[in-house]
């Protein structure tokens, strides 16, 4: 099981991403519709993103998905992160409370 802290890149494209908070459902997290692997591992040549899921990430945002799994961007790439087939989405800043 992935855990918190722990540093992935895609194989089709530049994102990279810290998790910040682990769930199952990151065992099959993927980016540009393959799997993830670890920062270190060596990236295989000639993949690029399935077109289904290259819509690119944003480098500084975090993305969550239906289990409380979250992950947050620390280089941007041309696919879009997803847990199987299902699409991760930027997380929504929490409103401030207002201060009169």
């Amino acid at each position: 099981m992935i855990k918190n802290g722990t540093r992935l890149r895609s194989q089709v494209c530049d994102t990279q991403i810290i998790v910040v908070k682990a769930a199952a459902s990151l065992d099959d997290l993927r980016c540009g519709g393959q799997p993830m692997l670890a920062l270190d591992a060596d990236r295989p040549e000639g993949l690029t993103p399935d077109a289904n899921f290259a819509d690119g990430t944003t480098m500084g945002k975090r993305y969550v998905d239906d289990g409380d799994a979250e992950v947050l961007v620390t280089k941007a790439g041309a696919g879009s992160l997803s847990v199987g087939t299902t699409p991760l989405v930027i997380k929504e800043a929490k409103p401030l409370p207002a201060s009169d």
